[in-house]
């Protein structure tokens, strides 16, 4: 089959070496921007927005009337589209900041550390509650009206601060979908997924990844809901789905090829844990996802 990747569009942002973030802030009647990536991380605050649609990564949502998103990875493409909106008064703040703005030493501060924790999950982008949002709202607002000075850099850390002791952010695209962005914080985990990563496609089980690292089956399903919040067979199906995505986005493969390819022992079973994860089935999310997708 023909490989019909495209390219994404790489946005060159307005955000010089000399200045610690720039923000945008706008009222609109519709979204124009294409999906794109950038090196910027980006938080992205959308009020009156009902029925657009978000997509980053594989993940591809409607949004309700209060939106806010961080991206933290360079190439996690991300987009936001009219689909369903009808709103003509679409207010918009975008904030876009250098990666290193909170350099590693500073992260590694205990005062900080809920801060790396949530820049480590925005890699595959993060979307916040309602309750959250309402929260940082009038911040948000406060920031883009006075946004010159050493202050709002103080602003915005606080803002990133207040996210981050957040309940409730979860993390959108399949992790193996964007796998430049894996980070986990720990050897044996990164050689558990290592491994998983390479393999995903064979019948692999708990036990072989567990004494791959050294540990018992219970104790490494243990540690690994620990450190990633998944136990084995999601994390697995994750990595399997990233791909799956990515080969839905990317080729022209029939979906039972892909199943197959992607390590599901059959179609029926793709189809269901697909549709459980992404709402839709793997069809409709390659339909979904063509129209959002701008071609450059």
């Amino acid at each position: 089959m023909e490989n019909v990747k495209n390219s994404i569009l790489r946005e060159v942002t307005p955000l010089s070496d000399e200045d610690c973030f720039m923000i945008f802030s706008r009222v609109k009647q519709e979204f124009t921007f294409p999906i794109h990536i950038h090196k910027e991380f980006e938080l992205n605050f959308i009020e009156n927005g009902t029925g657009a649609k978000r997509v980053v990564g594989d993940s591809v949502e409607d949004i309700d009337d209060l939106e806010l998103t961080l991206i933290a990875s360079p190439n996690l493409e991300h987009g936001w589209f009219d689909h369903n909106c009808t709103s003509k008064e679409i207010k918009e703040i975008t904030i876009q900041f250098h990666g290193d703005l909170l350099n590693d030493h500073l992260l590694q501060k205990n005062q900080f550390r809920s801060v790396k924790e949530m820049f480590a999950k925005a890699a595959y982008g993060i979307t916040f509650s309602r309750e959250t949002i309402e929260k940082v709202r009038s911040q948000m607002y406060s920031l883009a009206s006075e946004h010159e000075g050493a202050h709002s850099v103080l602003k915005l850390f606080a803002i990133l601060y207040d996210l981050s002791q957040s309940k409730g952010m979860r993390e959108l695209s399949s992790r193996s979908f964007n796998i430049n962005a894996q980070n986990y914080d720990s050897r044996r985990i990164e050689r558990a997924y290592s491994y998983m990563l390479a393999n995903y496609n064979l019948d692999i089980c708990l036990l072989d990844v567990a004494n791959l690292v050294g540990m018992t089956g219970v104790s490494f399903s243990r540690f690994l809901k620990q450190r990633t919040g998944r136990n084995f067979i999601d994390s697995l199906n994750d990595i399997r789905l990233g791909h799956a995505t990515r080969m839905l986005v990317d080729t022209t493969h029939s979906v039972a090829e892909i199943a197959i390819q992607c390590g599901f022992n059959n179609l029926s079973n793709f189809n269901r844990i697909f549709k459980k994860k992404k709402q839709c089935t793997p069809r409709e999310f390659r339909e979904n996802y063509k129209e959002s997708k701008f071609f450059l």
